[in-house]
């Protein structure tokens, strides 16, 4: 079969034996050394579900699964359904089962976001009233314990007390015979108690003589004395055997009872055992979680452009369309992929470094044509990829860099390696075609397998003919002209519903068309690739030949690729490049692998000129590649730099925003203080007054005395700080010039025309003095810049006289203290007496230059007649209400003149 043929290709086993090592559990090491390659994409995306809940589950503290006590327990319940007895270590091997899964569910079911994990663990039936029994029967040496029954506890303390009995009469015979015996040593011969005596000496113990040694020198005699008691033993021992036997043939009979849900149990485990052992072999191999891509849309097959004159002369004659296939919807994107086994041959076995390779495949392209030198890597690619399909299709991880997106295959098919056999008179190209051959089959059964499914589709004529068409053409290509320049029309569906089956194989072929005629090997390959590209979805197949080279521009199906190598070093990167097919260099290659070097130099005589030219113009767009390569990893490194760069800015902004916010936090604190002190002041001075014998002199020194408490905290009333001087270069001064990014000493100082002389290096020159600037960044002030500024300054002063011309004369901002001589209270009199009190009261507080009237609210007809007062009284100069802590609207502040 050669989809088991490939496994062994692709070395399938060994990759499951690697995977082996990571399972925790017999079932779970069993289940991995025949992992299983599922049938359908469902199958796939639950095990790859699996896989990815215990990955995260293995990536958290605390969250990795658990399977201790977990055994393999699958023969003994078969052994119980089939009414076998099972012993104390299988039982005890269940019941430490049963905890062992009861735990792993309890692990499972604590952790969040792991709906597949929980649906397999809720399957899980773990009864520990039969893990309980079997521990309450059994005990830690896999013994039916005294517990087990009543009856089982007293035939063993009647044999105890009987053992006792036998040991002290033996006990007593060795000391009164201690000459005749050989040891002081009571021990068992065929379930007898016996002491061991000499031979010459045996009829001084009478006895019955059950074995001696093998020198015959010693017997093993049980004395007549014991004979009953040992009699009785061996009743006791049967009794006990038998009631062990009913003890464990009860808990067989539990255990058959519920082997149903035991095999559940045993599946669900070893299911979650093998996928932690793909998360842990994910891990150690720094591989990542597929994305498989679905095919698009049916569309037209992308027709050669350089072609289209061709066929417009051939739709003359006949109809030629194209076949409608389903592309990807998006490309295959493997990069950085690496071989899993030689990642583990460089760990664990001392290997060389691996070096990966990038496959990116357009959604258009069916096959891919691998060339380059011989021992370059081509065959290793495509156990890369196969290895890749096949390990997504198994659920793992693909050892790849983010994103790994790759389609799902149903069928993985390789013809790699050399299948030459003496037995079977295969030659290499023999063994190569018998095996294309099973992998055509296995395509073929597969399109008839899906085209059953259209079968019931209306047929129209044209189809009909159509299918003629097909069936001549498929008759040309089973012809031995293996190049036929006829072109063979394809079928036109104009059934939109009508779909042909879609192709969903990955093929590998490796050296194809080679071990024959290179011009018949060549021409074979053609055709065989053009079939595969109708009924593959991809095939990557690796060649020397150079006519498979131009079918990417025949065909755009059709894809280039070359292993790189070095001409430098003469030896093979190992590294993949696309677009571009390779050189064979096998000239160069036999010369490093020490062949005679005027062999070469005379096989260079018989390469075509041709040749060269081409390997000359290949060789040419490896070096353009590698040019281009080379700045992008340049520009990728720069991207790094910037933005680590801005990483680093960005921290430093934050954290000067952070300091300018605790700067502020810490001024206003100090403003808050010096409010605070400056309030204390302002309420001290008011209670002197208070307290004193208010004067206008006295009220004049409180009044500086605020004006100094002001001078002392506000900010807008401190002298500004004086500017620092600008900046003046003098002779011998370091200094910069930005235009040229130099650093120059001065010469001469700066002229009426503002320039002067420096030097760097060994060159002078004159500069501008606007041109540079101190190496701290300080500019020199010019004369353009100091007649700017002083402009501007006139401005200002201009702009601040009119202003002010224009504001009417504001009052004396001085603060007014509120006393007893500068109040008077009219609340409850007449307007008439209030205007006398008013006037006696603004004579007396002349002074003091403000009065206040407290006329209360009321009604407010006291309030207006005080106002109309006041505004026809000559003394006055303006009066408001108080503010709201000094009474509001039931007090008036008048301000005199």
């Amino acid at each position: 079969m050669i989809q088991a043929e490939t496994l062994e290709l692709l070395e399938w086993p060994r990759l499951c034996q690697h995977l082996a090592t990571f399972a925790a559990t017999k079932l779970g090491v069993a289940a991995a050394l025949d992992l299983a390659i599922p049938a359908t994409q469902a199958q796939t995306a639950e095990l790859l579900a699996q896989t990815q809940e215990t990955y995260q589950l293995e990536s958290r503290a605390g969250g990795a699964l658990s399977f201790e006590g977990i055994q393999d327990i699958g023969t003994s319940l078969q052994r119980a359904e089939l009414q076998g007895l099972l012993s104390g270590e299988e039982l005890l091997a269940i019941a430490t089962t049963l905890a062992g899964a009861r735990q792993l569910r309890r692990i499972i079911d604590s952790q969040a976001d792991v709906p597949t994990l929980k649906e397999l663990a809720a399957q899980l039936r773990t009864y520990p009233e039969l893990e309980q029994e079997i521990h309450r029967c059994i005990d830690d040496r896999a013994q039916v314990a005294d517990r087990a029954t009543p009856k089982l506890a007293g035939i063993r303390v009647q044999m105890r007390q009987l053992r006792d009995r036998i040991y002290q009469i033996l006990q007593g015979i060795l000391q009164r015979q201690s000459n005749a015996v050989q040891e002081q040593l009571i021990t068992q011969r065929s379930g007898r108690f016996v002491i061991p005596v000499k031979a010459p000496q045996k009829d001084a113990i009478p006895g019955i003589v059950h074995d001696s040694s093998a020198s015959g020198a010693t017997l093993y005699v049980e004395p007549h004395s014991t004979v009953n008691l040992n009699n009785q033993m061996r009743q006791f021992l049967r009794q006990e055997q038998a009631e062990e036997e009913a003890v464990r043939r009860a808990l067989t009979e539990q255990v058959a009872a519920v082997k149903p849900d035991l095999d559940r149990l045993v599946v669900v485990v070893t299911t979650l055992d093998l996928a932690a052992a793909k998360a842990r072999y994910s891990f150690w191999l720094q591989a990542n979680p597929p994305k498989f891509i679905e095919l698009g849309e049916p569309e037209l097959a992308p027709k050669n452009p350089e072609k289209e004159d061709e066929e417009k002369e051939e739709e003359e004659n006949s109809e030629n369309s194209q076949l409608l296939i389903r592309n990807l919807r998006s490309q295959i994107t493997l990069r950085q992929l690496r071989h899993p086994l030689l990642v583990w041959q460089q760990q664990h076995e001392q290997g060389f470094p691996v070096v990966p390779v990038d496959l990116t495949i357009g959604p258009h392209i069916r096959v891919v044509a691998i060339t380059g030198p011989n021992t370059g890597g081509k065959t290793v690619t495509l156990k890369t990829l196969g290895l890749a399909a096949l390990m997504a299709k198994a659920g793992m991880f693909v050892a790849a860099r983010e994103p790994v997106e790759l389609p799902w295959f149903d069928n993985i098919l390789a013809d790699i390696g050399d299948e030459q056999s003496l037995q079977q008179s295969l030659s290499t190209f023999s063994g190569h075609i018998r095996r294309i051959s099973r992998i055509l089959e296995v395509l073929h059964n597969k399109s008839q397998a899906e085209g059953e499914e259209n079968s019931n589709l209306p047929i129209t004529n044209s189809q009909q003919q159509d299918e003629e068409v097909i069936d001549t053409q498929s008759t040309v290509s089973a012809l031995p002209i293996l190049k036929p320049k006829l072109k063979i029309p394809q079928p036109q569906i104009p059934n939109p519903n009508y779909q042909l089956p879609i192709p969903k194989s990955l093929v590998l072929l490796d050296e194809v068309g080679a071990g024959t005629d290179p011009s018949e090997g060549s021409a074979l390959a053609i055709a065989l690739l053009q079939y595969l590209a109708q009924h593959s979805l991809l095939t990557v197949a690796t060649t020397h030949f150079g006519e498979l080279k131009a079918l990417k521009y025949q065909d755009s199906r059709f894809e280039n690729a070359s292993v790189e190598f070095d001409d430098n070093s003469m030896q093979p990167t190992y590294r993949l490049l696309w677009g571009i097919p390779g050189r064979s260099n096998a000239l160069t290659i036999a010369k490093r692998l020490g062949l005679l070097a005027s062999i070469v130099e005379e096989a260079q005589t018989y390469v075509g000129g041709a040749s060269q030219d081409v390997n000359q113009v290949i060789a040419g767009l490896e070096a353009q590649r590698r040019k281009q390569e080379t700045k992008a990893r340049e520009a990728t490194q720069l991207l790094h730099q910037t933005e680590k760069l801005h990483r680093e800015v960005s921290q430093k902004a934050a954290a000067l925003q952070e300091r300018e916010r605790e700067l502020k936090i810490a001024q206003e604190v100090a403003v808050n203080e010096a409010i605070g002190s400056a309030k204390s002041e302002i309420a001290q001075i008011i209670r002197r007054l208070q307290s004193g014998n208010q004067t206008a002199q006295n009220a004049q020194q409180a009044t500086e005395t605020l004006n100094q408490i002001s001078q002392k905290h506000l900010p807008s009333r401190q002298q500004p700080a004086k500017p620092k001087p600008s900046f003046m270069p003098k002779v011998g001064d370091r200094i910069r010039i930005p235009s040229l990014g130099q650093t120059a000493e001065v010469l001469s100082g700066p002229d009426a025309n503002e320039e002067l002389s420096v030097r760097f290096g060994i060159m002078k020159m004159t500069v501008k003095l606007g041109e540079i600037e101190s190496l701290d960044g300080q500019k020199p002030e010019t004369k353009a810049q100091l007649a700017k500024v002083a402009a501007q300054a006139q401005a200002l002063a201009t702009a601040k006289a009119k202003q002010a011309a224009a504001e009417p004369a504001k009052p004396n901002p001085e603060i007014a203290i509120r006393t007893a001589n500068n109040s008077i209270d009219l609340r409850g009199a007449r307007v008439s007496d209030a205007e006398i009190e008013i006037d006696r009261a603004l004579s007396k507080a002349v002074e003091y230059g403000v009065l206040w009237i407290i006329h209360g609210k009321g009604t407010g007809q006291l309030r207006r007649g005080v106002h109309e007062f006041l505004a026809n009284h000559p003394q006055v100069s303006r009066f408001e209400l108080a503010s709201q802590k000094e009474g509001g609207g039931g007090v008036t502040v008048v301000y005199l003149k």
